[in-house]
């Protein structure tokens, strides 16, 4: 569906831009492939990669809508991954956050609808659901702002959607990476958290994957969320160093034991179908649209009340081996 259009990807030069770009590229012939974020490094990096004449390159930053809305001229897909996503620098600097999170979502609506583009996906995480932290709390404002633009849209043909999903292996910031390099520095122990902690895993091509079949699937103002297994994070540590015994430090601020993301007060709005859920917004102006179906085909059946999608009763936790084979 991207062959012969022009997509632009926010916050294009992290880990999920590099993927999506190398998955596009490599699907696809796109009329233009725009990678809009703020780092100029990362963005010479990328050029002397990613050397496809279709490829463009835009300096700007999320709060800057007049250089956002000249990004977007003729666009037609956006999928918006910039964001601040540390948690403790999202605390200790939470206007920082608010600005790029909140206001910079704002901006790609406005922009988007001043440009007519067909459809955006904005990418969301598992901390927007029943945030305990200033990050979740400002992906969750976020989540709102996207679902609630198509309700804005008017005549426009624009249509907004989230993708939610747990952590990413490998990526910046991660803990894979962490647990490797104290391996590699010859640490005597992994500190962890609490032995009880859960996560949500998902490889970066898998969330690419996911991603770009929800622009297939979207309809307008759902929330996606994959299924995707859940890990003890003390099998993550044996997975990564199984000569090492584990420390337990205790929780750090903003941490939760176990991450969600379906909330149990959104059940009488999710639907499951055979690979993900949908999470429908609460209120619809702007059509009448029936989520039971999308726009593949596929159906979805509505999940018992009260149900939550948690990472610490998921039916799907990946075993150490499992774990280890995916590291590698």
């Amino acid at each position: 569906m991207f062959s012969g259009m022009a997509v632009l990807i926010t916050g294009g030069t992290g880990s999920f831009g590099r993927e999506c770009i190398k998955t596009i590229l490599r699907q696809y012939r796109p009329a233009r492939l725009i990678v809009f974020s703020r780092d100029e490094l990362k963005q010479y990096e990328m050029q002397q990669i990613f050397t496809d004449s279709c490829m463009r390159f835009f300096l700007g930053d999320v709060r800057d809508e007049p250089r956002l809305s000249q990004a977007m001229r003729g666009v037609d897909y956006i999928i918006h991954t910039a964001a601040l996503k540390q948690v403790p620098a999202a605390e200790y600097n939470p206007m920082e956050c608010i600005k790029t999170n909140i206001r910079g979502a704002e901006n790609v609506i406005k922009a988007a609808l001043e440009n007519n583009v067909r459809q955006v996906i904005a990418l969301s995480t598992d901390k927007a659901a029943n945030p305990i932290n200033l990050y979740g709390a400002t992906k969750l404002v976020s989540d709102k702002l996207f679902v609630a633009a198509n309700n804005m849209a008017g005549g426009h043909r624009t249509r907004f959607s989230v993708v939610r999903y747990g952590n990413v292996m490998g990526s910046r910031g991660s803990v894979i990476p962490f647990f490797k390099k104290l391996v590699a520095e010859g640490a005597r122990e992994i500190p962890i958290t609490d032995e009880r902690m859960t996560r949500f895993w998902i490889s970066l091509p898998q969330g690419v994957d996911f991603v770009l079949k929800s622009f297939s699937r979207m309809q307008g103002g759902e929330i996606f969320v994959p299924k995707i297994p859940s890990s003890r994070i003390v099998d993550l540590a044996k997975a990564v160093a199984p000569e090492l015994p584990t420390k337990i430090i205790g929780i750090r601020p903003g941490e939760k034991l176990h991450e969600v993301m379906c909330p149990a007060d959104d059940s009488h709005l999710t639907l499951e179908f055979e690979d993900h859920y949908v999470i429908r917004p609460s209120i619809t102006f702007f059509a009448p649209v029936n989520y039971d179906v999308n726009r593949l085909g596929e159906k979805g059946q509505p999940v018992e009340p009260g149900f939550e999608y948690n990472s610490g009763t998921n039916p799907h936790f990946l075993t150490v081996e499992e774990l280890r084979g995916l590291i590698e």
